[in-house]
């Protein structure tokens, strides 16, 4: 899915690097072949391909994955929307060679994505079927799963401190051999610069970024980003530059983190405490709001963005 997968771990004398190698890259490729718009043959693209109405049978983890999506699109109001496939492909993102004027312009009355109007599952007998011609694409899940089950392989190798992630997203397990919890750093939301601006301590718990910085295209002189905005039918553009959410489940932060940010500056702070979501906000203005309290370490305190945090 245009990513890089990575593990970090300790482990006593004796494991074999090289099998586990072996076994984390099956869990991704899994996935990949499951759920990447990338590939034409994968089981997402065979549902985008089937005539609409014509149920197709698909793997129990897509199943999983797009039920999840369904219920949080659900409990975002729409903002989470797993049926923007087109508009991403159409703007340039993704797997498409670049923005499309006329398929931008043809999209202007899509049909909205109404579940269980335009996509239904059926668990019990592993299949789905689309009900309008809207094309699926889980980039803001998928790789979320794909981390919760890379710690599913860590643990059946029998490793219980580790740290895995695709990209942004990003599980911990256990602790350092010190003690300590893993730390992730938290990136400054600005495009053409590395830097952070805080650092998560993790132990038990997924982290996932959703950020309007890093993956963009100029169309017309403007500079757009990847994150659809499903109400306008295009690029997102608001108030926020980034939301990061913690949570049990990558996958789930994956998607809350989108959700969020498509909320933006003012419903997506309340959202997430009515829903009782760890959540970390960055405004355009550079301003840092959370739903958890954030402790500000004292060898960051001069940090020139927001308040510096661990969490």
């Amino acid at each position: 899915m245009g990513a890089r997968w990575s593990a970090t771990f300790f482990a006593a004398d004796g494991v074999d690097e090289t099998a586990l190698t072996r076994r984390l890259q099956a869990a991704v490729e899994r996935v990949e072949q499951q759920m990447s718009t990338f590939r034409p043959d994968s089981d997402l693209e065979r549902l985008n391909a089937a005539p609409i109405g014509a149920w197709m049978p698909i793997p129990r983890e897509l199943m999983h994955v797009l039920a999840t999506a369904l219920e949080i699109g659900r409990l975002s109001g729409g903002a989470f929307d797993v049926g923007v496939g087109d508009l991403v492909r159409a703007w340039g993102f993704g797997a498409s060679p670049g923005p499309d004027g006329g398929r931008i312009a043809g999209l202007a009355g899509r049909p909205s994505f109404e579940p269980p109007k335009t996509l239904q599952l059926d668990p019990a007998s592993g299949r789905a079927r689309r009900l309008a011609p809207l094309r699926l694409d889980l980039a803001g899940i998928a790789k979320g799963f794909g981390v919760d089950e890379l710690a599913r392989e860590m643990r059946a190798a029998g490793l219980s401190s580790f740290l895995v992630g695709i990209d942004g997203e990003m599980r911990a397990e256990g602790q350092k051999p010190d003690g300590r919890p893993w730390t992730v750093a938290h990136e400054r939301p600005s495009a053409g610069e590395r830097d952070i601006i805080g650092v998560l301590e993790l132990s038990g718990a997924a982290v996932a970024t959703s950020g309007t910085y890093r993956h963009r295209v100029e169309v017309a002189g403007c500079v757009l980003s990847h994150t659809m905005d499903p109400a306008r039918g295009a690029p997102l553009e608001n108030d926020l530059c980034a939301v990061t959410v913690l949570g049990e489940t990558c996958m789930a932060a994956d998607a809350w983190a989108t959700a969020l940010l498509v909320r933006g500056a003012s419903e997506g702070p309340a959202l997430a405490r009515r829903l009782g979501l760890a959540a970390l906000f960055v405004r355009a203005d550079g301003a840092v709001e959370a739903t958890w309290s954030l402790a500000p370490p004292p060898e960051m305190a001069t940090a020139p963005m927001g308040d510096p945090y661990t969490a």
